[in-house]
């Protein structure tokens, strides 16, 4: 019986980790599986491939002489995964990128005039996509990347790539009692309500209601907003406060809304994100436009192709 290549890439991890705890981790499955797999793919050959014991993990000499074929076999599926992907991508010619409110910090100009450069023929499309999904299309296949604020549900199924990581502030109505500060500590907020995102929207939900940073205080949840014109209305009402990246505090920045820094909170997250099994060359370039490196390693990748 031929082995799968999920059973190779299994062993490979296993291999180059030694570790079953740690190859698990890499590959998010647990243990008990990655355990059974392993010992799937030594039935089928018929040999022993790991020595391990409760402390260590060792190849066999049949182990040895396996993991490089193996790796050699999955870089050839990856490779054949992305020439299939890109020639199925150049009828099209568009990459559609989905967000869940306006990117500040000139991201979204620098990204276009960037990837253009890259590829001339290809053209960048943003969608905006509400709350309820907080991976902005992804999930559904609606878009082909997404930018996303971290944690969202399901993150380990996805590629995902942190992008910038920024400090969080609070928008205030211009009449709230803290609005003229310099900066306010996170615990001069916890009786305040705040502006919610839908429930749906699961782990990133509570990270802008800083659930972690509250010390078992319960949330006052003034409102629940869909979308970044429900939050200004909201605040505009007098329905709650709301923490945001201080790079977006621009965006919140208005005629009777003021934004200022908040201390005592772990900083926001924003990240690039695309599906696991997407090989296109084109979202590595995409990704490239944004990495402060990425112009030399993406220079390399293509060099290579």
């Amino acid at each position: 019986m031929d082995a799968h290549l999920r059973d190779l890439r299994y062993f490979a991890a296993v291999a180059e980790e030694l570790s079953f705890t740690r190859a698990a981790e890499r590959l998010f499955v647990s243990q008990p599986a990655l355990s059974k797999q392993i010992k799937q793919l030594e039935e089928q050959l018929r040999v022993r491939l790991l020595d391990r014991d409760r402390r260590t993990v060792s190849l066999t000499a049949a182990g040895r002489a396996l993991l490089p074929a193996a790796c050699e076999m999955l870089g050839a599926w990856d490779e054949a995964q992305r020439a299939v992907s890109d020639a199925a991508a150049r009828e099209a010619s568009v990459l559609t990128v989905g967000m869940s409110t306006s990117v500040g910090r000139g991201l979204l100009a620098d990204v276009r005039e960037r990837f253009t450069e890259r590829r001339p023929t290809w053209t960048i499309r943003f969608r905006q996509v509400n709350w309820e999904d907080p991976t902005a299309g992804l999930a559904d296949g609606d878009v082909d990347v997404a930018f996303v604020w971290l944690p969202i549900p399901r993150q380990e199924t996805f590629n995902v790539q942190v992008v910038a990581e920024e400090p969080r502030w609070v928008a205030f109505r211009d009449d709230h009692p803290l609005a003229g500060r310099d900066t306010v500590a996170f615990e001069e907020l916890l009786d305040e309500p705040f502006v919610a995102l839908p429930d749906d929207a699961g782990p990133l939900r509570d990270f802008w209601l800083a659930t972690d940073e509250r010390g078992g205080r319960p949330v006052r949840v003034g409102a629940t907003v869909s979308n970044a014109d429900e939050t200004f209305a909201a605040i505009e009402e007098g329905s709650g406060v709301v923490l945001m990246a201080s790079g977006n505090a621009a965006i919140y920045r208005r005629p009777g809304i003021v934004t200022v820094p908040v201390t005592g909170l772990s900083p926001s997250r924003l990240a690039l994100a695309w599906r696991a099994g997407d090989h296109r060359s084109a979202i590595r370039d995409l990704l490239c436009t944004l990495l402060p490196d990425g112009g030399a390693a993406c220079e390399s990748e293509t060099a290579k192709e």
